[in-house]
């Protein structure tokens, strides 16, 4: 067996590289679920109000003029 450059400079500890090339903690092929519409769109709504709250911080403090 032959050793290269790139194999002394692998991270970790001796057979860290071999671990991770068969991952048995991954989740394998599963495909995703549907999207929650509900909870996204209260993230996008809050986030247009978080926003809203920063503006007006911004026009109270004077900041924009």
């Amino acid at each position: 067996m032959t050793t290269s450059h790139a194999d002394l400079d692998a991270p970790g500890h001796d057979g860290a590289v071999e671990h991770h090339l068969t991952d048995d903690h991954a989740h394998g092929e599963e495909p995703l679920g549907p999207v929650d519409v509900a909870a996204w769109g209260a993230g996008v709504v809050g986030i247009l109000l978080g926003a809203a709250v920063a503006f007006c911080f911004g026009m109270a403090t004077g900041y924009f003029g």
